[in-house]
């Protein structure tokens, strides 16, 4: 048997949950004869409780015991079956203004396309609140803790690159999740804006290594798959991760956790982690044209200085190359 990490160590995937992932599909393939299509669909209908169970057996031996069924507050409760709670995740849809008038004046841009690999997946890596969400007025950010945070964002004043907040054209107050308001201070350290002020939060005790033996499993399992070929394991732990985020809060379609401020701060986290890239791009010399979704970051100039390309986690893919502008 394997040694326990020593306390503060990185919790990595052990071998036992990748087998875990790789023998479920070794099973739904024998028990289908070898045929991939109706593996991969009973595989992809199964995600749900099979990335419950995989968390699962990612939290034993667990530093933290984790509540799958807090007392949800007000603000993270939907308002009708189909509607939203009051919680802000900063969606980012955004153009280079300025770019695109001088493109219509005719200047000529090449604009490549990037695709951003697996990113929820990478979004699993954030600061999760452990326990129930009880209130803090001090207006002062813990790091110890997190959860979702009443603010007034500072004014952002960078044309030529988007607004770590998202597309919220309303001024004002706004609740936003643990993984904007982190972005936001570190945007107030780099000096780009000036430091959010925080009114009401509501938070708990926190731990960024929550989901991160699950997030390894999958993240280990998938590159593997990758490089053999695998698409029936690819698509297997892409609903897996992708599914998980997106039942983890009040949907019906998963009935083992009920946690819409992790739903939320996951979500936020990936659109965090576009918004970064985007600042990098910017950083290094590129021009940012256009930033959407999870995984949309468009840029002029040599991107494969700054991006390696590939399927990875840490790679990003070409989707397109597309002229804007040019003769009038």
């Amino acid at each position: 048997m394997p040694s326990a990490p020593r306390r503060g160590a990185p919790a990595y995937a052990s071998g036992t949950l990748v087998e875990q992932i790789t023998g479920r599909v070794r099973d739904v393939l024998a028990e289908h004869a070898g045929d991939l299509d109706t593996a991969q669909a009973v595989l992809v209908k199964a995600a749900i409780p099979d990335v419950m169970a995989l968390m699962k057996s990612s939290r034993v031996g667990g530093r933290y015991e984790h509540s799958e069924f807090p007392p949800t507050a007000e603000i993270l409760r939907k308002k009708s079956q189909k509607g939203a709670d009051e919680i802000w995740e900063g969606r980012p849809k955004w153009r280079n203004t300025a770019l695109v008038k001088a493109a219509r004046n005719g200047e000529r841009f090449e604009v490549t396309a990037l695709d951003m690999n697996a990113a929820y997946l990478s979004a699993l890596k954030c600061h999760l609140p452990i326990g129930q969400l009880r209130e803090d007025t001090t207006g002062v950010h813990d790091p110890k803790k997190a959860g979702v945070h009443l603010i007034t964002p500072a004014d952002w004043h960078h044309p030529d690159l988007p607004n770590p907040l998202g597309n919220r054209m309303e001024p004002g107050e706004l609740w936003v999740t643990e993984s904007t308001l982190r972005l936001l201070l570190d945007c107030a350290r780099k000096g780009l804006a000036e430091t959010p002020v925080i009114h009401r939060s509501l938070v708990s005790g926190a731990s960024e290594a929550l989901l991160e033996k699950l997030r390894r499993a999958l993240a280990e399992t998938r590159k593997t798959a990758l490089a053999e070929g695998d698409e029936v394991t690819v698509a297997y732990v892409k609903a897996m991760y992708s599914k998980f985020v997106s039942t983890i809060g009040e949907s019906s379609a998963n009935r083992e956790i009920r946690r819409p401020d992790w739903m939320h701060i996951i979500r936020a986290k990936a659109f965090a982690n576009l918004w970064m890239k985007a600042h990098k791009a910017h950083t290094a010399g590129l021009k940012v044209v256009e930033i959407s979704g999870t995984d949309e970051l468009h840029v002029v100039g040599d991107w494969q200085t700054v991006f390696p390309q590939g399927r990875d986690l840490n790679q990003v893919k070409q989707k397109d190359v597309y002229v804007l502008g040019g003769e009038r």
